[in-house]
């Protein structure tokens, strides 16, 4: 079952001006690897440098801090050498101590937000490289970690993949992603608003991966002793301009190629007055849920433990209903 966590901000909560916008270009493309061009990465490094160049940016680390302080603890051994993908402001490093991880490589397709990267007792390194293509050779880290960058991946399963590869036998990967249910009430109530007042609605949230597709990604990757699990952050805001400032705050705003850059004001207008009456609470506030997905995959190993062979069960599904029930004895 999913956990639910919620964080409420004050309703003091500051707007900014609006983000970076990328030229306007409809439609889906294939790339030469064959995966499907969904995200606009150029897009996206400019949002995230974008939001790394805010004074106040650190007010819209909440939702990386919130899920970085987790999962961290789940695997109790030393790692020599670990990879962060996708790292931000490094919101991982700052929960490990050399106890766990002795060196620590650091990247993101930003270098403004890698400037930032925050203080920590473990020797970092920062690297500037895409998550869709790694610069480091195969069998190189103990441990990978990654958290809410991978949603942004175009090619998802390549990027596993290459994880994959990195990582050396007998290493682990551990990543925290948005999944598929992700600020379901903003999606609904724009699209309400923009088929009310325009006849149509056109995507405003990005596509996320599903929590159901998620094991079968990792297996196909060749990770073993899969764990896949959710929890849902529900955050309170005054209101649906608030949602939509801190999501550019954060660097999350929308980069796929099919997104609509601009909506009308009527539109805006419509959606807030939807979002307040559908999943508005008592004192005002509206909430915006984050669908967490977590994972943890183990490079396979000899050492590591294996199924038993097929065919070597001692019991049959005939047998389960036997199962506690008392076995009978002779009477002599």
């Amino acid at each position: 079952c999913p956990r639910r966590s919620s964080l409420r901000l004050p309703s003091s909560c500051c707007r900014l001006p609006a983000g970076p916008r990328c030229e306007a270009r409809r439609g889906l493309s294939v790339s030469g690897r064959g995966t499907m061009n969904v995200f606009n990465r150029e897009m996206k490094k400019r949002q995230k440098n974008w939001a790394a160049s805010l004074q106040d940016g650190h007010q819209y680390d909440y939702l990386r801090d919130e899920v970085g302080a987790h999962r961290h603890c789940d695997v109790t051994k030393t790692f020599p050498l670990a990879l962060d993908i996708g790292a931000g402001k490094s919101h991982i490093a700052e929960h490990l101590n050399k106890d766990v991880v002795e060196r620590l490589f650091l990247t993101d397709v930003s270098e403004k937000t890698l400037k930032q990267s925050r203080q920590s007792e473990i020797p970092t390194h920062c690297v500037l490289a895409d998550e869709e293509f790694l610069p480091f050779k195969e069998n190189t880290f103990d441990l990978v970690v990654s958290s809410l960058s991978l949603h942004w991946i175009n090619d998802l399963p390549g990027a596993l993949r290459q994880i994959h590869q990195v990582l050396k036998p007998d290493g682990v990967f551990i990543g925290a992603m948005v999944g598929g249910e992700t600020l379901y009430e903003l999606r609904c109530s724009l699209q309400l608003a923009e088929t009310e007042r325009e006849g149509g609605f056109s995507p405003h949230v990005s596509p996320y991966t599903a929590v159901t597709d998620l094991g079968n990604l990792l297996g196909q990757a060749g990770f073993s002793m899969l764990t896949v699990d959710i929890d849902d952050v529900q955050v309170h805001y005054p209101g649906i301009t608030e949602v939509m400032t801190d999501l550019q705050g954060m660097g999350e705003s929308n980069c796929a190629w099919n997104r609509r850059s601009l909506l009308h004001r009527d539109t805006m207008l419509a959606a807030a007055a939807i979002y307040k009456e559908m999943y508005g609470n008592e004192d005002g506030s509206v909430p915006a849920t984050f669908e967490i997905l977590y994972m943890i995959g183990w490079k396979p190993h000899e050492s590591q433990a294996k199924p038993a062979k097929r065919g070597s069960a001692t019991a049959s599904f005939g047998d389960l209903s036997q199962i506690g029930q008392p076995t009978s004895t002779k009477k002599t």
